[in-house]
């Protein structure tokens, strides 16, 4: 199963396949129409076992588990963990920061990437795939499905996003966070430039909804060392005005800032579960995604 348009710069062939051996899972209980690879809060079939209860009138007596009816002379049933598909709704900001990149690449590229492949897995396993690309409001919506012709359709829309205008990305989250009424896996990528307060409150929604939250925070390397050495414009890329100014002199009041946001941000992840990764632009995407799979499988197994 491969995309129509052998064009798509943001697919590596090469990256896929060696990733494909590593499978995408939910952290949390998915409820789905069809079997699949994750975790169901119902019982049903399975190789993995849950629990045992008492019999009543009505199991099927093949679950009985005679050794225990052996030893204690009691009807247990042994209990399985079902195991459903997947909804993976990808949350893009396209927003106009998400078109700066010093490195070579912008934002919007690196996220290109990490969604277009996350995708492209997903619906090899059958799970289904949707997205949001999002600025002031929700710019093209793609409602999850599990075929590889609705894959081809959110490779489009991941192609022909362009980064331009302001981020309304906590308000965008507070929304689908009540429009996808079944739980799903939420993976947002985003440079996540909003006060953290307004950034708590709709990982909180998600997270209250019973969504398994995924978050990729894209930042340039020249954000984080902030090595300009000349007086500077810098421009707000998202329609604000303007600051002309001495790096030398902002310096150590950037770093004290950056520091003290940073720091908001992983205090948010950490208190609410939230599955957190700092990308770097001038990072290996394959190496980014090879830590967040095996990241979800280990900690399945141990569950």
């Amino acid at each position: 199963m491969l995309p129509d348009r052998a064009t798509r710069t943001f697919l590596d062939s090469g990256m896929l396949s060696r990733l494909a051996a590593v499978p995408l899972l939910a952290r949390r209980p998915m409820v789905g129409g069809v079997s699949g690879r994750h975790t169901s809060p119902h019982r049903g079939s399975s190789v993995e076992f849950a629990e045992y209860r008492k019999y009543v009138p009505g199991d099927d007596l093949r679950r009985l588990d005679w050794r225990v009816w052996g030893r204690t002379d009691r009807n247990y049933v042994k209990e399985y963990e079902a195991d459903t598909n997947l909804r993976l709704c990808l949350v893009v900001d396209s927003s106009g920061s998400m078109g700066f990149g010093s490195t070579g690449i912008t934002r919007i590229e690196v996220a290109r990437r990490l969604a277009g492949t996350l995708a492209f897995l997903a619906c090899r396993q059958g799970d289904a795939v949707g997205i949001s690309c999002v600025a002031e409001s929700v710019v093209r919506n793609l409602p999850p499905r599990r075929n590889p012709a609705h894959l081809r359709l959110v490779l489009d829309a991941l192609e022909e996003v362009r980064p331009q205008g302001a981020s309304r990305l906590p308000e965008v989250l507070h929304e689908i966070a009540e429009t996808v009424r079944q739980r799903a896996l939420v993976v947002i990528l985003s440079d996540l430039f909003m006060e953290p307060e307004e950034l708590a409150g709709a990982l909180g929604h998600l997270r209250f909804r019973r969504h398994d939250v995924a978050l990729f925070h894209l930042l340039d390397p020249q954000e984080i060392r902030f090595d300009f050495r000349r007086p500077t414009r810098f421009l707000d890329m998202e329609g604000g005005a303007a600051l002309f100014a001495d790096p030398l002199d902002i310096a150590a009041r950037y770093q004290q800032a950056l520091s003290a946001w940073l720091g908001a941000i992983r205090g948010i992840v950490l208190e609410q579960g939230i599955d957190h990764h700092q990308v770097i632009l001038d990072e290996d995407c394959e190496k980014v995604l090879a830590r967040f799979l095996v990241g979800r499988a280990t900690a399945r197994g141990r569950r």
